[in-house]
């Protein structure tokens, strides 16, 4: 069976998601400067997609990066699904057994246009 043809996308869906590949860039290079160690980028997942898997000092980190047009910190915080980024953390894990008995958290990394990239560690509990 031939694959299906792809819809036209659109010139803004295409801007969001080279936007969205800047700023995975740009979180990946400022989490390397705190000394992190980027183990995965944009994995994927049946749940969803894990943006940045790093790991610090024997931790697990799943990042989550919310770029915004304008500095809108609560809004971008509330835009954070944070049952999909358990589900899919949880999912690389299972495939990853020799981490499961490490300590693992979830971070999120907000970029807005003419400001330090702000690090919420530990943003969330998995439960």
């Amino acid at each position: 069976m031939p694959p299906s043809p792809s819809k036209p996308k659109s010139k803004a869906r295409i801007a969001a998601y080279r936007g969205g590949h800047r700023g995975e860039a740009l979180a990946a290079w400022f989490l390397r400067l705190k000394l992190y160690r980027i183990v995965a980028r944009r994995y994927k997942t049946p749940m969803g997609e894990i943006d940045l898997v790093a790991e610090r000092w024997g931790t697990t980190v799943f990042v989550e990066v919310k770029a915004r047009s304008r500095a809108s910190e609560e809004e971008a915080m509330l835009a954070v699904n944070r049952s999909r980024i358990s589900r899919a953390a949880q999912y690389w894990l299972a495939r990853h057994p020799g981490k499961m008995g490490t300590d693992f958290r979830f971070d999120v990394i907000l970029l807005a246009p003419r400001r330090w990239p702000r690090h919420v560690v530990n943003a969330f509990d998995a439960s």
